[in-house]
């Protein structure tokens, strides 16, 4: 199975660089997409429904803000949108898409860049979302969570971690909470399972 996903920074803007265009040559049987900033009714030209793929949104209430979206080769049993947690959901942060031998997760983590206010609704939805996490891992199915975690875990995954260690994305209380997601919730990193190369990192 080839699954894919990309932070898009606004599917349209996207689109207008070519991005379908590119997907189109990947052959990738999962897709999943973060920071779509667009609402489903903004997204009824065919571009946005590639052939071929069956294509499942979770908009923020929010106009042109965060939103989450997964396509799949194949219909998924089951697609559900969002943790159960209102302040969360109408931000559209989590879609789930459930196949018979893998489920696969689009998330998108808020950011705490912009000020106190959502630094801190970024520690409660961290402290929320880790038991949920526990659950899924305790569950007799596979789980592969792509997406924006809004966290780099070491100082590998950015470039100035030095300038970064009181910033939001790389503070030690988000780091440990990372700690904690691949350690004793033993979830992995698969990209560093593979790549222990420095630099690695698009943005």
């Amino acid at each position: 199975m080839r699954i894919i996903t990309v932070n898009l920074n606004g599917i349209r803007s996207a689109a207008k660089k070519g991005f379908f265009t590119w997907l189109a040559k990947q052959d990738a049987d999962v897709v999943c997409l973060q920071e779509t900033r667009a609402q489903q009714h903004q997204l009824t030209d065919s571009l946005f429904h590639p052939a071929g793929y069956y294509c499942y949104y979770h908009d923020a209430e929010k106009k042109g803000y965060s939103g989450v979206a997964l396509y799949a080769r194949r219909e998924p049993e089951e697609v559900i949108t969002g943790i159960g947690w209102a302040d969360v959901d109408r931000e559209g942060r989590y879609l789930e898409a459930h196949f018979s031998t893998v489920n696969i997760v689009s998330l998108y983590m808020p950011s705490g860049t912009s000020g106190s206010l959502r630094q801190e609704f970024k520690y409660k939805l961290m402290d929320k979302f880790m038991p949920y996490l526990r659950e899924l891992q305790k569950s007799a199915k596979e789980y592969i969570i792509c997406g924006d975690w809004n966290i780099a875990h070491k100082k590998i995954d950015l470039k100035n971690w030095r300038g970064n260690q009181d910033h939001s994305g790389f503070l030690p209380e988000e780091r440990a909470w990372m700690d904690e997601l691949f350690g004793a919730a033993e979830f992995v990193d698969a990209f560093r399972v593979i790549n222990q190369e420095a630099e690695q990192y698009t943005w």
